[in-house]
């Protein structure tokens, strides 16, 4: 399998997301089986310079419910982005995989950093566009 990294400074979330889901699943192979796992791994780094478009930074509201009583939580994107701000990129993506067992395995080969650096120099990672 090969390794991409995609640079999130300035661009788009939905952008990025839906770049590294097509490369995560394998959809930009000849090869691509939908009941297979034929993706590659994908490196996202600057998550935390990733751009909302419109007023969504502000507006739009993440809930979570752990499944306890009282367990359901609302947060904005900027309350999300400051306390992990890799895990908006994580959920954007994982929303745009398949939602089973092989979903699970592909979203394990997304690797997600807020800086620029990453510890997956060894593997060589090609550098990917966002479309």
């Amino acid at each position: 399998r090969k390794w991409h990294v995609i640079d999130a400074n300035g661009a788009v979330l939905g952008k990025v997301a839906t770049t590294a889901a097509n490369i995560l699943r394998g959809k930009n192979k000849p090869t691509f089986t939908p009941h297979l796992d034929t993706g590659d791994f994908v490196v996202v780094i600057n998550a935390d310079k990733v751009v909302l478009t419109g007023n969504k930074e502000t507006d739009k509201v993440i809930s979570t419910f752990s499944g306890w009583r009282g367990g359901q939580k609302r947060f904005t994107p900027a309350d999300f982005r400051a306390k992990h701000p890799e895990r908006l990129v994580e959920r954007a993506v994982k929303g745009m995989i398949p939602h089973n067992r092989l979903g699970r395995q592909i979203f394990k080969k997304l690797k997600v950093y807020a800086g620029a650096d990453h510890p997956h120099g060894a593997q060589a990672p090609v550098a990917c566009e966002v479309a």
